[in-house]
């Protein structure tokens, strides 16, 4: 049996689907793609799909993981492409490979989330953002099914920023939490580490989602509610810390209260490497599956090319690689 590893993308109104939705919607893909799916065994046989650190429901995301196992060979590229031509719009296949040795989830121990905060300014985000990363427990209620439970967040937060949507502001590259900046942000909010996000152009962009019309960049210069963005490098563990939870903990530490909901985006799931940079998951299994045709669009190194992904690299000063 052949296996095929997938990221793909959750976007718009469909970030509200819960995971059961997606699975479904993934299973009904594949049946009217006609993959050669192999099926578990028993009275009630179902396509084997593996699935990877699923974004919680109402948190979009342009890095979910999933594996398929096949009957028998698909080229990837097809197989991308009879999936993307049965799912819904807003679930999106972005990258499809040969599965090469090793376990998938094995190399998924961090996630990059940007989260927007519409009607927060930029300095007040800013602020919090240091009070939070300055502060050694942070800890949230969080509604368990055995009850209300106190979780700390702070240990699983490895890198945390504070930027605005705007002109070549970077919002969605994690800043190291050391130096001020010359732009007016409090001490200790930190300086960017990787490329800007040019004018006209949202984080999105940054991993082939939609673009921002320069009229909305103007609408945000005339004066219109100010939209603070949060990148926020997170470990994964268990229990599992989600978007939810560190705006918990900038509340908790320091009083932070958006006046609307805010809207999470997972822009990339990996692991660290030493230069504090998220590795692409699938780099492994593209060096292996691409050895004959030469590169692909991510680098050969193993990092998320720095034109498609300008927001992976999460900055060695402040982002200790996790243990291996």
């Amino acid at each position: 049996m052949r296996k095929v590893r997938l990221r793909y993308a959750k976007r718009e109104r469909l970030r509200f689907m819960s995971h059961r939705d997606v699975a479904r919607a993934f299973e009904r893909a594949l049946r009217r793609g006609g993959v050669p799916m192999a099926y578990s065994q028993g009275f009630s046989p179902h396509p084997r799909v593996s699935w990877v650190g699923a974004a919680p429901t109402g948190a979009a995301s342009e890095a979910e993981y999933v594996e398929v196992q096949l009957a028998e060979r698909v080229p990837a590229a097809v197989l991308r492409s009879e999936l993307n031509r049965a799912l819904p719009a807003g679930l999106d296949i972005l990258d499809a490979v040969e599965a090469g040795p090793g376990v998938l989830a094995h190399r998924i121990d961090v996630s990059l989330w940007v989260i927007e905060l519409p009607g927060v300014s930029p300095l007040a985000l800013a602020s919090a953002a240091a009070s939070l990363w300055a502060e050694d427990r942070a800890e949230v209620e969080r509604l368990t099914k055995n009850g209300r439970v106190l979780m700390d967040v702070r240990p699983a937060l490895l890198g945390l920023s504070a930027g605005q949507a705007g002109w070549g502001v970077p919002i969605v590259s994690p800043l190291t939490m050391g130096d001020a900046r010359d732009d007016g942000l409090p001490g200790g909010a930190g300086r960017p580490v990787a490329a800007e996000v040019p004018p006209g152009h949202d984080h999105g962009a940054a991993q082939g989602g939609a673009v921002v019309s320069d009229d909305r960049v103007d609408d945000r210069r005339r004066g219109a509610p100010p939209c603070g963005i949060l990148a926020a490098v997170v470990r994964q563990a268990t229990p599992t810390v989600r978007p939810d939870d560190v705006l918990g903990a900038l509340r908790v530490v320091a009083g932070l209260e958006p006046p609307v909901p805010a809207k999470a985006t997972r822009m990339a799931q990996g692991t660290l490497d030493d230069d504090g940079c998220i590795v692409d998951p699938l780099a492994a299994d593209r060096t292996v599956a691409n050895e004959a045709t030469g590169p692909t669009p991510v680098e050969a190194d193993g990092r998320f090319d720095a034109s498609s992904r300008d927001i992976a690299c999460a900055g060695a000063e402040s982002t200790p690689t996790p243990g291996r």
